[in-house]
């Protein structure tokens, strides 16, 4: 029996690249100009997806695959796949959690000290030469007697609440239900808890669910002292309502690894001084990455060796 076929639907990490096109007869779906028509000549061999986050998998690509019995997807992420579509195709799909949990929660916490102590601004002052002409800058905002408010008390939430807990931050979380095995405080209402807390950190899936559930209330609410924190996608906040809180000093700063039009970022946050952006790199370390990159080998491999999956997510 020949090699199983696999779709690669963009560019992936190098070691996912190495070794799909050493084990699989690999047919790169980013290469195709006539997308359509490459499709339809693969479309009975082709037995396996592997995917980033950028990379969708729509329903319209898992239906015209018969064949296909496993979508394997680069991130913990998967928005960005018709889960249900997959499902109701008998298609399997994967994800990489855990491997990922530490290097995202550095991430956030990274970005929330970086924007209170205005981190990349004062870089920036020192550089330019500023500190011997105009002496010592404005001082910046403090992280203490703050409350974190949580967006997703998940894996990666779990492990970024524990890091605030050693900086003596209290911590409260809003999510889908109330999780029995936390001390932390839940709110049910995001406006309520946006009201209470000073920070407030997204790190809830992407989708329709969360689809800009931060919104103006939740700005508003959140107050002219208040930061936000996003390290889950851009999708779950308004963004020309964010960028209208900041100008308008409705609240006080953020800092922020995803936008809503990856790779674009709108200009006025990057006009604004007290906005610190990172081109989502929350997971993007070497070592973590190698490690994103092998659970999606070890995934493959489980699948066509007849094994369990790993990490399945239906």
């Amino acid at each position: 029996m020949g090699k199983p076929d696999v779709l690669i639907i963009g560019p992936m990490h190098p070691h996912v690249m190495e070794t799909l096109d050493a084990t699989y007869t690999v047919h790169r779906y980013w290469q195709a100009e006539d997308k359509a028509a490459f499709i339809a000549e693969r479309a009975g061999r082709i037995r396996a997806i592997a995917t980033g986050g950028h990379g969708g998998v729509p329903r319209e690509l898992i239906a015209s695959l018969p064949e296909l019995e496993v979508i394997a997807n680069f991130g913990v992420g998967y928005d960005s796949v018709d889960v249900a579509a997959a499902s109701e195709h008998g298609v399997k799909v994967t994800n990489t959690p855990n491997v990922l949990n530490d290097e995202v929660a550095d991430m956030g916490i990274a970005l929330l000290l970086a924007t209170i102590r205005r981190i990349p601004l004062y870089d920036r002052y020192v550089r330019e030469g500023k500190w011997p002409v105009h002496g010592e800058p404005e001082h910046t905002m403090t992280l203490r007697n703050r409350t974190l408010g949580i967006i997703g008390l998940g894996r990666i939430g779990k492990t970024i609440a524990r890091r605030a807990e050693a900086f003596d931050v209290p911590v409260v979380y809003h999510g889908r239900t109330e999780q029995k095995d936390v001390t932390y405080r839940f709110y049910s209402d995001l406006v309520a808890m946006a009201r209470d807390v000073d920070i407030l950190l997204a790190i809830c899936p992407g989708g329709e669910a969360t689809h800009g559930i931060v919104n103006a209330p939740v700005l508003e609410a959140l107050g002219p002292d208040g930061i936000f924190i996003n390290i889950s996608r851009g999708s779950v906040v308004d963004e020309p309502a964010l960028v209208a809180a900041l100008q308008q000093g409705r609240i006080g700063a953020a800092g922020l690894d995803v936008f809503a039009n990856e790779p674009h970022v709108p200009a006025e946050l990057i006009a604004m001084d007290n906005v610190v952006l990172q081109p989502h790199m929350g997971s993007a370390t070497h070592h973590t990455r190698k490690a994103m990159a092998q659970l999606v080998i070890d995934n493959l491999a489980h699948h066509f060796a007849g094994k369990p999956l790993l990490t399945p997510v239906n």
